[in-house]
């Protein structure tokens, strides 16, 4: 448990309810779950980042009439005043902020011991802990759903194997969700994160961004527009083509590598930056990742590559001597914007965990006829979140007309 008391959980109340009032979206989720208790009766069990914008899904959901348990989906990304406003309301949450592995791992664990029927993954701990050594949970379990692009893979490689034994929604994929969570969310905080960390005027820089996928491709934008000069590297033509289209420099990453000023790596795979690449970086680069899991830059080689012991420069800067040469590490490689930042904005994260507790709701109400497997989010959940993200902003659209509707159903259609 985080560290508790009636101050500390004061400061996590006042956060989350500033959070909420920018969260219109889960709000009128909330308020309708609460009529309607979906829930009622059922255990939920979360695996997500502990931030005040978690602590107002949570609400919803137990608006829903769900009981609770959560831990951390990161030991760095822990608000502990929101845990302690939680544990003080009588949610079982786990976690603090820079927790050890032991007791991250004990954190998951006991969510699993609550025995979840419903699971809420940012990486697929819990469900990859379940089939790997809790397999009896699993017979309980209606399904889950799974934030990150990293946990998709992970399930999927279960699903190939034929030993994923419910039905997940890949809340990650959602059209929303790629629009505010990666593009405008990460792409923001990101870069909110390395500034926090470092102070460093990015105008003039040289920036690379390390996979252009819809993170990356945010990242890319908000660096260009505080005035860095922008390179990509990526392994998927199409994405390199789109980077090149949109006016970035693509090219390899070594070649990259000797003139970047700053990297950030958002791929979803392990080793995109290592000791060749380190080698020829300029003196006092910074390396940041914005990947779920911090093996995007391979941080035993870049201490095999330091000619004496990391030193740390700033609270979450660790800086690594090349000899000839010194590079700084943000936040032990670990996912930059909510390890030296805030994460998204409470704006985002209400089309995010809007679609979570949609999600949800879907499971519960259809996961029998699902089947065991990956799941798209159905058109209609990611129409309604989107239709309520409209009516907060006071936005109207138009709606097709009977005609209209039919002539694109039909092939016997006049011109």
């Amino acid at each position: 448990m985080a560290t508790t008391g009636p101050r500390l959980a004061a400061e996590g109340r006042a956060r989350i309810e500033w959070a909420e009032g920018q969260m219109p979206v889960l709000r009128s989720i909330r308020a309708r779950l609460a009529d309607e208790r979906p829930l009622a009766g059922l255990r939920v069990g979360a695996c997500l980042h502990m931030t005040a914008e978690t602590a107002c899904l949570a609400s919803a959901l137990a608006a829903g009439g769900a009981e609770l348990a959560l831990c951390s989906a990161n030991p760095l990304t822990t608000q502990d005043e929101v845990v302690a406003a939680l544990v003080a309301d009588g949610v079982a949450a786990h976690g603090r902020r820079g927790e050890d592995a032991d007791a991250y791992a004990a954190g998951v664990l006991a969510v699993i011991d609550a025995a979840p029927d419903v699971t809420l993954d940012d990486g697929a701990d819990l469900l990859g802990v379940l089939h790997a050594a809790r397999p009896d949970g699993l017979e309980r379990l209606i399904g889950g759903t799974e934030e990150t692009t990293t946990g998709l893979v992970r399930l999927r490689g279960l699903a190939a194997e034929g030993r994923l034994a419910c039905p997940v929604i890949a809340v990650n994929e959602a059209r929303t969700e790629r629009l505010f969570n990666d593009h405008y969310g990460t792409g923001q905080s990101a870069l909110d994160g390395i500034l926090r960390a470092t102070n460093l005027l990015m105008a003039g820089r040289t920036m690379v961004v390390l996979g252009y996928g819809w993170t990356g491709k945010g990242i890319a934008l908000r660096a260009r527009g505080a005035g860095a000069q922008v390179i990509v590297c990526e392994v998927d033509a199409m994405r390199a083509l789109e980077a090149r289209m949109e006016g970035f420099e693509v090219m390899p990453a070594v070649q990259a590598a000797a003139r970047g000023d700053v990297f950030v790596t958002v791929t979803g795979n392990r080793d995109v930056l290592g000791p060749e690449h380190f080698a020829v970086m300029p003196d006092g680069a910074v390396l940041a990742n914005a990947g779920h899991f911090d093996v995007e830059i391979d941080l035993p080689g870049l201490l095999a590559s330091a000619v004496a012991e990391p030193r740390d420069v700033l609270p979450l800067v660790t800086q690594y001597d090349l000899g000839d040469r010194k590079l700084n590490l943000l936040a032990a490689g670990r996912v930059v914007n909510l390890a030296a930042g805030q994460g998204h904005p409470a704006a985002v994260m209400d089309m995010s965990f809007a679609t979570q507790a949609l999600a949800v709701e879907h499971l519960v109400r259809n996961g029998a006829a699902l089947g065991a497997g990956v799941h798209p989010v159905p058109t209609d959940v990611d129409q309604e979140v989107a239709r309520l993200k409209l009516a907060a902003f006071g936005v109207r659209i138009d709606a097709l007309s009977v005609a209209q509707a039919r002539y694109k159903r039909g092939w016997q259609v006049a011109h």
